[in-house]
């Protein structure tokens, strides 16, 4: 809620507080603690935790008592007031400063259910009484549930006591701020404490004590001029009064206050619905426009997968790939008698310990799942390469912080980097798994290997007949007519077609072989890209994501928090 809609509230007394709202905006900061306290840092989080733990600690306290306090600097009267109050001499009043080193508590109505609260509070059993009293029960009734405490001076020689006043400042339900004619104008009280409370005009009331010093129109004068300081404060609308604990009838309109916030029982409630407030406005600044998960653009993405691509060797992959398209194809469609020097000569994919293996698809697929992945013999990323990776994870953090509140920034960085050290194993076993369309052999393949081995089979055949020609000759045993194809014996057409065809038919094939090892090796790299990319998406971005969801949940929170 803005402060103007709360003074708005406040000057027409429509102030109440809703119960099960205010137990909302307190759920839902705890929804924002949880989903920014892995990423936030902690001093940014620790008034609302804070909070958290307070308010559900007076929650759980007597709602019936309400717990005012009255604060104030050395010599304005708080323990006069406090004595006037109570109709008893409780509290120590002197000329010594300072007087009161510790709180005082005055109990209206039986000490007993206010004794848990005031444990919490902190005030020692010693220093607790009780306002009961037959003669006068009926005449103090009106007060009955009010606990009403003295606190040390905030502005008091000793550190402690000026701790001990910020301690229970923070934990009561209204707050009564005791000013006298000399230092109303205190520059500590209104900057240090007064200003802090702007949230809290609704539990705030001002008193010009020890009044009877000043005329009535002094007195109109002086309460004119706080009202100046506290509209400064961001406090307008506070009642300003003037009181004396000389006088009992100054006292009047200050009983009727706190008789009014007793008989409310929405001190408590206002006063964590103002703490609720100052968490919010305090937190708004780690909150900024809406931020999607998928706040990382294409463009960035790309970025990260060439890093990653290089690192992981893809191009290398690919080439080799292409190259081993070339080694199979010429194996399986070359001259046959060149087939086993081709053998010889190591697959480039064996070197890399990616090889295809004749299985189908789905019998790759599931030898992946069950048995572990062996690593490659891909050659390690170098520092240019590396830099480069660093680079892009870099680029990928500072794309979805580009929006937030430059808080968010360290988490989304280190978000991003979180599994920066498993991603060359997780590369590795990427580029293992890959199936690189190298499993199925051509049906061309199959068919040009017969007809190599039909044209090599006429050779041999050609060369054999010639050879035993030449051997019934050498022999003198009968000759045997050979037939002929035009002029041409057909031995000799057989030998001869055979091996010019052969060869023909493997050069003319070297450019179809060579497109599809080029195919093969693009249909290898983006494969091989694709598998990069879901390393980069689960090992960078699933981080970032992660972290942009808990900003948007957060957003969402404090919404809430702050009743928008």
């Amino acid at each position: 809620m803005s402060l103007a809609e709360r003074v708005s509230r406040l000057l027409s007394g429509d102030d109440r507080v809703d119960a099960q709202q205010l137990s909302e905006r307190l759920s839902a900061l705890q929804r924002f603690l949880r989903a920014t306290d892995p990423y936030l840092p902690d001093s940014d989080l620790v008034a609302a935790h804070t909070l958290v733990e307070r308010a559900g600690s007076r929650l759980a306290l007597s709602q019936d008592h309400t717990v005012v306090a009255l604060a104030g600097s050395t010599g304005s009267g708080k323990s006069s007031l406090f004595n006037a109050l109570a109709r008893l001499k409780l509290s120590p009043v002197g000329v010594r400063r300072p007087t009161t080193g510790v709180a005082h508590a005055c109990v209206w109505g039986p000490l007993e259910p206010a004794n848990r609260l005031l444990d919490w509070v902190g005030v020692l059993p010693r220093q607790r009484f009780v306002r009961e009293s037959a003669l006068d029960g009926d005449d103090e009734a009106a007060l009955r549930g009010l606990v009403l405490l003295d606190l040390p001076d905030f502005d008091s020689v000793e550190h402690g006591h000026r701790l001990e006043v910020d301690r229970l400042l923070g934990l009561v339900d209204q707050v009564v701020w005791v000013v006298d004619p000399q230092k109303y104008g205190d520059r500590i009280l209104h900057n240090a404490y007064l200003r802090q409370f702007r949230s809290h005009g609704d539990v705030t009331i001002v008193v010009l004590n020890q009044a009877d010093r000043l005329s009535p129109a002094d007195t109109e004068l002086v309460l004119t001029d706080l009202k100046r300081l506290l509209d400064e404060d961001g406090l307008t609308g506070v009642p300003a009064l003037a009181t004396s604990a000389k006088q009992p009838g100054m006292l009047t309109e200050l009983r009727s206050a706190l008789e009014k916030t007793v008989a409310e029982r929405q001190a408590a409630l206002r006063r964590l619905a103002g703490d609720l407030d100052t968490v919010a406005e305090q937190l708004s600044v780690t909150m900024g426009p809406p931020a999607a998960e998928d706040e990382v653009d294409r463009a960035t993405v790309r970025q990260l997968t060439d890093a990653l691509a290089a690192s992981a060797g893809v191009p290398a992959v690919a080439a080799a790939t292409a190259g081993s398209y070339r080694h199979r194809a010429i194996a399986n469609t070359g001259w046959p008698l060149l087939r086993g020097a081709r053998k010889l000569r190591p697959d480039p994919l064996k070197r890399l310990h990616l090889a295809p293996t004749p299985e189908t698809s789905e019998q790759h697929a599931a030898a992946q799942d069950l048995v572990p992945t062996p690593r490659t013999s891909i050659p390690a990323a170098d520092a240019a390469q590396k830099s480069a990776v660093g680079l892009s994870v870099r680029a990928v953090a500072a794309r979805a912080a580009a929006p937030l509140p430059e808080v968010w920034a360290p988490a989304l960085n280190t978000a991003a980097r979180s599994k920066l050290a498993d991603l060359p194993d997780a590369l590795d076993r990427a580029v293992a798994r890959t199936d690189l369309g190298m499993s199925r052999k051509p049906f061309w393949w199959t068919a040009v290997g017969l007809l190599q081995w039909l044209l090599t089979i006429a050779a041999v055949a050609g060369l054999g007949w010639l050879v035993a020609g030449y051997a019934v000759r050498v022999l003198g045993l009968p000759a045997f007519d050979t037939p002929k194809v035009g002029q041409v014996p057909l031995p000799t057409l057989l030998l001869l077609g055979g091996l010019a065809l052969g060869l023909l038919l493997a050069v003319l094939l070297r450019p179809i072989v060579n497109a599809g090892a080029r195919r093969a090796g693009r249909r290898a790299e983006q494969r091989l890209r694709a598998s990069v990319t879901e390393v980069g998406r689960e090992h960078v971005v699933a981080p970032v994501r992660e972290v942009l969801n808990g900003y948007a949940q957060a957003r969402e929170a404090l919404a809430v928090v702050r009743s928008e």
